[in-house]
């Protein structure tokens, strides 16, 4: 039997629910950054104290590491970021980056690097550029076309973006945060100021609001409609958006992604799929450049997710009992009932999905609990001190 191609799935990882989520979800690595030189400085992010732990988690199932540094570097960084790539050096595969000084210092210390979308590589001879000075790999440009791939992918190895946010500004560089808010997108601190609702105003204060209001806030790029069409590309990496998303929404994505790449879905499995994909973060999808210049009919009317399921806090765990696999939850706001769906999430436990079908009090079953009782309800694999939310349709 013909073995099918291996493809590589990259999942973001912002935070230890979320980074757990992805490892048990399907990927095969996934991308973080530190509290420092990350160009997702709002995201919860990890130290360097961190990195072993991190390396205990993916070791177990064989899940690659990769250490995002790549914002612009000053010179009086230097000597900091030295110290970070010398630290972190046993506890990873690779470096995404694309400054200069990180590429000389991973080059220093022998690190694998990968260059970072940042850099814009968008033809065969910046990856040749790039592939003489030792990078193992390109992150492309996100304004490329699927033949524009091939091209570049016959030089090195390559890796695209399949699912997430997209920018309304070539690669990230956007200068509007910094303009209006002080905060550089290139230094990881963008506020996506793209993603408001904005109106015009003349000069004596009258206003006029827009149709779409949201004129400059792309959709989400989402690329199953077309994913056989990217494995033929020759790209050896697929990679989800989402350090900032939260952990449901890394498992979601990351199941989806790994079922497509893993066999050819049928049209009722992608419709399935593109189901489950809308009940996380979204502003609506686009197929993004991958087939043509984007139109007006990729940017979104949402200036938030539209999303069709959201969670609300309910409580946290208060006890486990592990021989029973007993969680005893006390509800701090909020009910819960027979038939509801919940997530358990832990910085050890990363993300549970459960259908609530027994619960009790003193061993005494119920329907429904509310605000203020501790009621008792079989989780397999949850952990005392778990928050536990309640997943509610919009």
């Amino acid at each position: 039997m013909k073995k099918s191609p291996h493809y590589e799935l990259l999942a973001p990882a912002g935070s230890f629910p979320s980074l757990i989520a992805a490892v048990n979800a399907g990927a095969n690595s996934i991308y973080f950054g530190l509290n420092e030189f990350s160009m997702r400085a709002s995201a919860k992010n990890f130290s360097l104290s961190n990195l072993p732990k991190i390396n205990e988690i993916c070791k177990q199932k064989k899940v690659k590491k990769y250490l995002t540094l790549n914002t612009i570097i000053y010179d009086d960084e230097l000597v900091k970021i030295e110290k970070i790539i010398k630290k972190a050096k046993p506890f990873i595969d690779a470096i995404i980056c694309w400054d200069l000084s990180v590429i000389q210092l991973c080059k220093k210390y022998k690190i694998p690097f990968h260059i970072s979308t940042q850099a814009s590589v968008a033809n065969k001879k910046a990856a040749l550029f790039y592939k003489k000075l030792g990078a193992e790999r390109i992150v492309l440009a996100r304004e490329l076309n699927i033949q524009q791939i091939k091209e570049i992918a016959s030089i090195i190895d390559v890796e695209c973006f399949i699912h997430g946010a997209m920018c309304v500004s070539i690669s990230g560089r956007c200068f509007t945060s910094q303009f209006l808010f002080n905060k550089s997108a290139n230094r990881g601190e963008c506020l996506q100021p793209c993603r408001r609702a904005y109106t015009i105003k003349d000069e004596d204060g009258n206003e006029l609001k827009l149709e779409n209001n949201t004129v400059m806030s792309a959709k989400d790029l989402c690329s199953l409609d077309f994913i056989e069409e990217l494995k033929k590309a020759g790209i050896k990496a697929f990679k989800i958006e989402g350090r900032n998303r939260e952990p449901e929404y890394v498992d979601t994505v990351v199941r989806i992604y790994r079922k497509a790449l893993d066999k050819k879905l049928s049209e009722s499995e992608i419709k399935q799929s593109m189901e489950e994909l809308n009940k996380v973060y979204t502003k609506g999808f686009s197929s993004g450049f991958y087939c043509g210049i984007p139109t007006k009919k990729d940017f979104s009317k949402e200036q938030h997710s539209s999303a069709t399921q959201r969670k609300e806090f309910i409580g946290n765990i208060t006890h486990y009992f592990l021989e029973k696999q007993v969680a005893a939850i006390k509800i701090s706001s909020g009910k819960l009932q027979i038939g509801n769906e919940i997530l358990i999430i832990g910085n050890k436990t990363g993300l549970i999905k459960h259908k609530i079908e027994r619960m009790e009090i003193n061993r005494n079953p119920l329907n429904e609990a509310r605000k203020g009782q501790e009621v008792g309800i079989k989780i397999p694999g949850a952990r005392k001190g778990d928050k536990v939310y309640l997943v509610v349709k919009k």
